[in-house]
Protein backbone atom coordinates (compact mmCIF):
# COMPACT_ATOMS: atom_id res chain seq x y z
CA UNK A 1 0.00 0.00 0.00
CA UNK A 2 1.33 3.41 -0.96
CA UNK A 3 2.15 5.88 1.77
CA UNK A 4 -0.40 8.67 2.01
CA UNK A 5 0.35 12.30 2.87
CA UNK A 6 -1.61 15.50 3.35
CA UNK A 7 -2.43 17.84 0.48
CA UNK A 8 -1.38 21.21 1.91
CA UNK A 9 1.92 21.51 0.04
CA UNK A 10 0.38 20.09 -3.13
CA UNK A 11 -2.39 22.69 -3.11
CA UNK A 12 0.06 25.53 -2.52
CA UNK A 13 2.31 24.35 -5.36
CA UNK A 14 -0.70 23.94 -7.66
CA UNK A 15 -1.93 27.47 -6.94
CA UNK A 16 1.51 28.73 -7.94
CA UNK A 17 1.37 26.88 -11.26
CA UNK A 18 -2.10 28.21 -12.01
CA UNK A 19 -0.98 31.75 -11.15
CA UNK A 20 2.06 31.53 -13.43
CA UNK A 21 0.04 30.04 -16.31
CA UNK A 22 -2.52 32.85 -16.12
CA UNK A 23 0.19 35.49 -15.87
CA UNK A 24 1.99 34.13 -18.93
CA UNK A 25 -1.17 34.55 -20.99
CA UNK A 26 -0.98 38.34 -20.92
CA UNK A 27 2.76 38.32 -21.51
CA UNK A 28 2.04 36.74 -24.89
CA UNK A 29 -0.01 39.81 -25.91
CA UNK A 30 2.78 41.95 -27.34
CA UNK A 31 2.86 45.73 -27.65
CA UNK A 32 2.60 46.75 -31.34
CA UNK A 33 5.35 48.84 -32.93
CA UNK A 34 3.75 50.21 -36.09
CA UNK A 35 3.12 53.72 -37.39
CA UNK A 36 -0.64 53.63 -36.66
CA UNK A 37 -1.10 52.53 -33.05
CA UNK A 38 -4.89 52.53 -33.17
CA UNK A 39 -5.01 50.28 -36.22
CA UNK A 40 -2.27 48.03 -34.84
CA UNK A 41 -4.12 47.63 -31.56
CA UNK A 42 -7.26 46.58 -33.44
CA UNK A 43 -5.25 44.04 -35.40
CA UNK A 44 -4.39 42.33 -32.11
CA UNK A 45 -7.98 41.10 -31.73
CA UNK A 46 -6.95 37.42 -32.00
CA UNK A 47 -4.61 37.93 -29.04
CA UNK A 48 -7.37 39.57 -27.02
CA UNK A 49 -9.78 36.72 -27.74
CA UNK A 50 -7.08 34.15 -27.06
CA UNK A 51 -6.32 35.79 -23.74
CA UNK A 52 -10.01 35.89 -22.80
CA UNK A 53 -10.59 32.27 -23.82
CA UNK A 54 -7.57 30.86 -22.01
CA UNK A 55 -7.94 33.07 -18.93
CA UNK A 56 -11.51 31.84 -18.46
CA UNK A 57 -10.48 28.26 -19.22
CA UNK A 58 -7.56 28.21 -16.77
CA UNK A 59 -9.64 30.12 -14.24
CA UNK A 60 -12.38 27.49 -14.38
CA UNK A 61 -9.74 24.78 -14.06
CA UNK A 62 -8.50 26.49 -10.90
CA UNK A 63 -12.07 26.67 -9.53
CA UNK A 64 -12.60 22.99 -10.28
CA UNK A 65 -9.24 22.14 -8.76
CA UNK A 66 -10.19 24.00 -5.58
CA UNK A 67 -13.49 22.14 -5.49
CA UNK A 68 -11.77 18.77 -5.83
CA UNK A 69 -9.45 19.47 -2.93
CA UNK A 70 -12.38 20.35 -0.71
CA UNK A 71 -13.20 16.63 -1.08
CA UNK A 72 -9.67 15.17 -1.30
CA UNK A 73 -7.72 15.25 1.95
CA UNK A 74 -4.71 13.02 1.24
CA UNK A 75 -2.44 11.94 -1.61
CA UNK A 76 -0.22 9.01 -2.53
CA UNK A 77 2.60 8.63 -5.05
CA UNK A 78 0.35 7.63 -7.96
CA UNK A 79 -1.94 10.58 -7.33
CA UNK A 80 1.03 12.95 -7.15
CA UNK A 81 2.34 11.65 -10.48
CA UNK A 82 -1.04 12.06 -12.21
CA UNK A 83 -1.39 15.50 -10.70
CA UNK A 84 2.09 16.48 -11.92
CA UNK A 85 1.10 15.63 -15.50
CA UNK A 86 -2.06 17.71 -15.06
CA UNK A 87 -0.05 20.73 -13.90
CA UNK A 88 2.36 20.23 -16.80
CA UNK A 89 -0.50 20.62 -19.27
CA UNK A 90 -1.96 23.62 -17.47
CA UNK A 91 1.42 25.35 -17.55
CA UNK A 92 1.59 24.59 -21.30
CA UNK A 93 -1.68 26.40 -22.15
CA UNK A 94 -0.06 29.82 -22.85
CA UNK A 95 1.94 28.34 -25.74
CA UNK A 96 -0.97 27.03 -27.88
CA UNK A 97 -2.87 30.21 -26.99
CA UNK A 98 -0.10 32.34 -28.50
CA UNK A 99 0.20 30.03 -31.53
CA UNK A 100 -3.54 30.17 -32.25
CA UNK A 101 -3.66 33.95 -31.85
CA UNK A 102 -0.75 34.38 -34.26
CA UNK A 103 -1.87 31.95 -36.96
CA UNK A 104 -5.70 32.09 -36.88
CA UNK A 105 -5.69 34.51 -39.87
CA UNK A 106 -3.20 32.48 -41.93
CA UNK A 107 -3.14 29.29 -43.96
CA UNK A 108 -1.74 27.54 -40.88
CA UNK A 109 -4.83 28.22 -38.78
CA UNK A 110 -5.92 24.58 -38.82
CA UNK A 111 -2.88 23.04 -37.06
CA UNK A 112 -2.86 25.96 -34.61
CA UNK A 113 -6.50 25.33 -33.69
CA UNK A 114 -5.89 21.58 -33.44
CA UNK A 115 -2.90 22.15 -31.14
CA UNK A 116 -5.01 24.31 -28.84
CA UNK A 117 -7.84 21.80 -28.77
CA UNK A 118 -5.51 18.85 -28.25
CA UNK A 119 -3.96 20.60 -25.26
CA UNK A 120 -7.34 21.21 -23.64
CA UNK A 121 -8.52 17.69 -24.48
CA UNK A 122 -5.48 16.13 -22.81
CA UNK A 123 -5.93 18.45 -19.84
CA UNK A 124 -9.54 17.30 -19.48
CA UNK A 125 -8.39 13.67 -19.69
CA UNK A 126 -5.87 14.28 -16.92
CA UNK A 127 -8.49 16.05 -14.79
CA UNK A 128 -10.62 12.92 -15.14
CA UNK A 129 -7.69 10.66 -14.30
CA UNK A 130 -6.78 12.65 -11.19
CA UNK A 131 -10.36 12.76 -9.95
CA UNK A 132 -11.26 9.17 -10.79
CA UNK A 133 -8.13 7.87 -9.09
CA UNK A 134 -8.87 9.86 -5.94
CA UNK A 135 -12.60 9.05 -5.94
CA UNK A 136 -12.32 5.37 -6.91
CA UNK A 137 -13.47 3.39 -3.86
CA UNK A 138 -13.25 6.82 -2.14
CA UNK A 139 -9.49 6.12 -2.06
CA UNK A 140 -8.29 9.63 -1.14
CA UNK A 141 -11.52 11.39 -0.22
CA UNK A 142 -12.39 12.90 3.11
CA UNK A 143 -14.93 10.72 4.95
CA UNK A 144 -17.33 13.69 4.98
CA UNK A 145 -17.46 13.96 1.18
CA UNK A 146 -21.12 13.50 0.11
CA UNK A 147 -21.40 10.62 -2.34
CA UNK A 148 -23.99 12.55 -4.36
CA UNK A 149 -21.44 15.34 -4.97
CA UNK A 150 -18.76 12.80 -5.85
CA UNK A 151 -21.07 11.23 -8.42
CA UNK A 152 -22.02 14.65 -9.81
CA UNK A 153 -18.39 15.58 -10.39
CA UNK A 154 -17.57 12.24 -12.01
CA UNK A 155 -20.52 12.58 -14.37
CA UNK A 156 -19.81 16.23 -15.22
CA UNK A 157 -16.10 15.66 -15.86
CA UNK A 158 -16.76 12.78 -18.23
CA UNK A 159 -18.03 15.22 -20.89
CA UNK A 160 -14.89 17.39 -20.95
CA UNK A 161 -12.62 15.33 -23.24
CA UNK A 162 -15.41 14.86 -25.78
CA UNK A 163 -16.37 18.55 -25.81
CA UNK A 164 -12.80 19.73 -26.35
CA UNK A 165 -12.00 16.84 -28.68
CA UNK A 166 -15.02 17.70 -30.83
CA UNK A 167 -13.97 21.35 -30.97
CA UNK A 168 -10.48 20.29 -32.03
CA UNK A 169 -11.92 18.07 -34.78
CA UNK A 170 -14.00 21.02 -35.98
CA UNK A 171 -10.73 22.77 -36.84
CA UNK A 172 -10.32 20.44 -39.84
CA UNK A 173 -13.47 22.02 -41.30
CA UNK A 174 -13.19 25.56 -40.00
CA UNK A 175 -10.38 26.78 -37.72
CA UNK A 176 -12.28 29.97 -36.88
CA UNK A 177 -15.38 27.99 -35.92
CA UNK A 178 -13.15 25.82 -33.74
CA UNK A 179 -11.68 28.90 -32.04
CA UNK A 180 -15.20 30.25 -31.50
CA UNK A 181 -16.19 26.93 -29.94
CA UNK A 182 -13.29 27.16 -27.46
CA UNK A 183 -14.46 30.62 -26.41
CA UNK A 184 -18.07 29.44 -26.10
CA UNK A 185 -17.02 26.51 -23.93
CA UNK A 186 -14.93 28.78 -21.72
CA UNK A 187 -17.82 31.20 -21.20
CA UNK A 188 -20.25 28.33 -20.55
CA UNK A 189 -18.08 26.72 -17.90
CA UNK A 190 -17.39 30.10 -16.33
CA UNK A 191 -21.08 30.39 -15.48
CA UNK A 192 -22.05 29.47 -11.89
CA UNK A 193 -21.19 25.83 -11.41
CA UNK A 194 -24.55 25.01 -9.85
CA UNK A 195 -26.36 25.80 -13.12
CA UNK A 196 -24.60 23.32 -15.35
CA UNK A 197 -24.13 20.71 -12.62
CA UNK A 198 -27.89 20.71 -12.02
CA UNK A 199 -28.45 20.31 -15.75
CA UNK A 200 -26.07 17.36 -15.83
CA UNK A 201 -27.80 15.79 -12.84
CA UNK A 202 -31.15 15.95 -14.62
CA UNK A 203 -29.84 14.01 -17.64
Amino acid sequence: MEEEIGTGRLEAFSDGVFAIAITLLIIEVHVPHGEDLGRDLLRLWPSYLGYLTSFLTVGVMWINHHQLFSLIDRADRTFLLLHTFLLMLIAFVPFPTAVLAQYIRTDDAMPAAVLYGATLTLTAVLFNAVWRYAAGDRRLLTPAAPQSEVDDITRAYSFGPFIYGGSAALAFLSPKASAAAYLTIAVFFALPLAHWRMAVRRT
